[in-house]
């Protein structure tokens, strides 16, 4: 069975261990399917599998795209940390410009990078979490380690491919999901 594809950037383990470690204690358990992630493109058709997989290790031939974690975004039911890379964003765009007949309309709205590390809260809580995170907030560096594209099957995400910046090879993404 086809599923629609997902693209991510992945993080350096250093800093994926620590957004990891902030999602973990501020989604809500039951309903967190995924480990922390940086989403390029929420919906790509099946079809275009070969040709996006080509397409991500010759972008990932480049050097990492430098990134900052900028600030802390409310998202209403939850949180989370804008991130600011226009050499990601840049990648991002060629990719949009060649898929462009087949982007869905989030995907073809502006692009907000942001890894979430809490959503589905009820607002007051997603609000004590923002107000508890700015108190020593510290805009940060932000390893971004190679891109990957996943099946989504409506729940945890499925790997298809991953490539490290630097030399588009292949390197194993973490596993994309919280076990039960």
């Amino acid at each position: 069975m086809t599923a629609p594809i997902i693209v991510s950037a992945l993080f350096g383990e250093a800093d994926f261990h620590y957004l990891d470690g902030l999602r973990r204690a501020h989604f809500p358990p039951a309903r967190n399917q995924l480990r922390a992630h940086l989403t390029m493109f929420h919906h790509l058709p099946p079809s275009v599998v070969d040709e996006l997989k080509a397409r991500l290790q010759g972008e990932a031939r480049a050097p990492a795209p430098p990134a900052q974690i900028e600030l802390l975004m409310s998202l209403g039911h939850g949180v989370a940390l804008r991130v600011h890379s226009p050499e990601l964003a840049d990648v991002r765009a060629r990719l949009a410009e060649n898929f462009a007949p087949l982007l869905i309309p989030q995907d073809k709205a502006g692009w907000r990078p942001h890894v979430t590390i809490q959503n589905k809260a009820k607002p007051a809580e997603a609000r004590a979490l923002l107000d508890q995170l700015s108190v020593n907030f510290k805009s940060r560096p932000l390893a971004i380690a190679g891109l990957a594209a996943w099946y989504y099957r409506g729940g945890p995400w499925e790997p298809i491919a991953a490539y490290r910046f630097g030399n588009g090879h292949p390197m194993k993404p973490p596993p994309p999901f919280i076990p039960g």
